[in-house]
């Protein structure tokens, strides 16, 4: 790559949320792939920051840092089932 790549936008269906990068591509990721997004509110998804000069995206609220370079390789979430249990037991 010529220049690491940046976000610049983030917008979500019901079940998939996509990437706008400065070099105009666009990444359309199933929400499966990282379940604190999926398990969020609207509210909480839309409450986005970017890290940097937009080399990862971060969600205070689901304490969810999710960065680009893995998006475009594929990536899903490496966070474990017991994990995400416990964060989805202290949400209620």
């Amino acid at each position: 790559m010529k220049s690491d790549p940046q976000v610049i936008d983030i917008s979500f269906t019901n079940d998939q949320f996509i990437i706008t990068l400065a070099d105009e591509r666009t990444l359309t990721v199933p929400l499966s792939w990282y379940p604190r997004l999926y398990h969020a509110t609207p509210d909480e998804r839309n409450n986005w920051l970017l890290l940097g000069d937009g080399y990862a995206i971060e969600w205070p609220d689901l304490d969810e840092h999710i960065g680009i370079e893995g998006l475009l390789a594929g990536r899903r979430s490496g966070e474990s089932e017991r994990s995400l249990k416990r964060w989805l037991d202290n949400r209620q």
